[in-house]
């Protein structure tokens, strides 16, 4: 799994169990362009700035990403 140590905790994306679930955090030691940090269940992050996390919500509330669900 991944090492959330010191990683502040703002979503679970399952939260039905404790399986290692896909989470958002932030990580405020990190430099602004990788203060964002999504887990997933794999062990895998994704560090991204708190504009590019925005950029992705913007899009997701648009509908541009509902085509994703479908494919």
């Amino acid at each position: 799994m991944t090492d959330t140590n010191g990683l502040e905790p703002i979503a679970a994306f399952c939260g039905n169990c404790n399986c290692g679930c896909p989470q958002l955090y932030v990580d405020p030691h990190a430099p602004t362009d990788r203060r964002v940090v999504l887990t997933d269940d794999f062990g895998q992050r994704v560090q991204m700035s708190a504009d590019q996390f925005a950029s992705l919500v913007d899009e997701a509330k648009s509908g541009a990403l509902d085509g994703v669900l479908k494919a």
